[in-house]
């Protein structure tokens, strides 16, 4: 489990800052970024616990402007539509490919033990090449299907900082076994989307510590230059 231990986000070399709060029992990592030029915030993977989210919120004093999703998992998307009511924000993707999982969420809740939750529709699906804003900071959209077929990934070049989700973690990579998994999808979204953007790029995963790319090419042992 990561938890960022600067209690009022980390500072990166733009204005764009970030606070990871741990949600779900699955322990997911929920990213509150924001733009520190003009406090506006987005919400990224709200899987559960609104109120945990929202605590952290409040701590940062910064607003909420939208809630982006990686992907349609409930651990992910699980506290979205709530979250999205209580905060009167929009929500923005995942890829419409997920779509079958976002109205699959009151089901998932029940299969996993979680409360309850609503499915949604996003205000806005996501595809390669977009752009989400935070503040005044541009986010790029990467589509890396794999562990789900419309997982996409948040990467800011300027912040030189992605935030994955499921698709790769320190050390592993995500799960394909899922319904619409795909073993061959997900590695060739890790080597052709995510390592040209650099070694240098750290990487918010959905679950567990924080890496970046060049230390995954050197030693994962599933997606790495000598796997």
């Amino acid at each position: 489990l990561f938890i960022d231990p600067c209690p009022v986000g980390r500072q990166l070399n733009t204005m764009l800052r970030y606070q990871i709060v741990p949600v779900t029992p699955f322990e997911q990592n929920c990213s509150i970024l924001w733009c520190d030029r003009t406090q506006r915030a987005a919400v990224v993977d709200p899987g559960g616990n609104p109120e945990r989210i929202l605590k952290a919120v409040d701590a940062l004093d910064v607003t909420i402007e939208r809630i982006l999703l990686t992907h349609g998992h409930i651990d992910h998307a699980g506290g979205t539509a709530s979250l999205a009511k209580q905060l009167g924000v929009p929500i923005e993707g995942p890829e419409k490919g997920d779509a079958f999982w976002i109205d699959d969420l009151p089901k998932q809740s029940k299969m996993f033990g979680f409360p309850h939750v609503e499915a949604f529709t996003p205000d806005r699906w996501l595809s390669d090449g977009d752009v989400v804003q935070v503040g005044e900071e541009s986010l790029s959209v990467i589509h890396c299907p794999g562990h789900t077929p419309g997982h996409v990934v948040f990467f800011s070049n300027t912040a030189r900082l992605a935030v994955v989700g499921d698709v790769l973690f320190a050390g592993s990579i995500g799960r394909t076994d899922f319904p619409r998994g795909n073993h061959k999808d997900l590695i060739n979204s890790i080597r052709q989307k995510l390592w040209p953007l650099g070694n240098d790029v750290s990487f918010i995963p959905g679950h567990g510590p924080m890496s970046n790319f060049g230390e995954e090419r050197d030693s994962n042992p599933y997606v790495g230059d000598y796997a």
